[in-house]
């Protein structure tokens, strides 16, 4: 089920901060600190903070590991059907293009992403 979630402190329709608000859900942190963490990576390795590899190097550093969505249908398989598999634990989904927090089966995003089609997803390992 999709959750509207929208921490960011200034923009009440939030767009290109994606990442941001995803770490955040996903380190249980608020936006500022989100921030921060994306920041200092994206600095430190010489990119922007929604590169991908930025934001999946916090989560790394914070117990996440990166996980492939297997091949059996890769234009059908949605955030709402990963949710519907995925009751339990914290997710990131890597849609490509956008990121969004899956939290214990619920999508938490600033728009319903539920019919994305999700690349790759983060774990946060136990």
């Amino acid at each position: 089920m999709w959750i509207y979630y929208n921490p960011n402190p200034v923009r009440s329709t939030p767009t290109g901060d994606c990442a941001i608000r995803a770490i955040a859900c996903a380190l249980d942190v608020d936006w500022d600190t989100a921030h921060d963490l994306t920041a200092y990576n994206a600095k430190m390795m010489g990119d922007i903070q929604n590169a991908n590899a930025v934001w999946g190097s916090v989560l790394r550093q914070h117990g996440f590991r990166r996980y492939a969505i297997p091949n059996y249908c890769p234009d059908c398989y949605t955030a709402k059907e990963f949710c519907k598999d995925h009751p339990h634990g914290i997710y990131v989904l890597g849609f490509g293009t956008h990121v969004a927090t899956v939290v214990d089966g619920d999508l938490f995003d600033s728009w319903d992403s539920s019919d994305e089609i999700p690349q790759y997803y983060w774990r946060k390992e136990e």
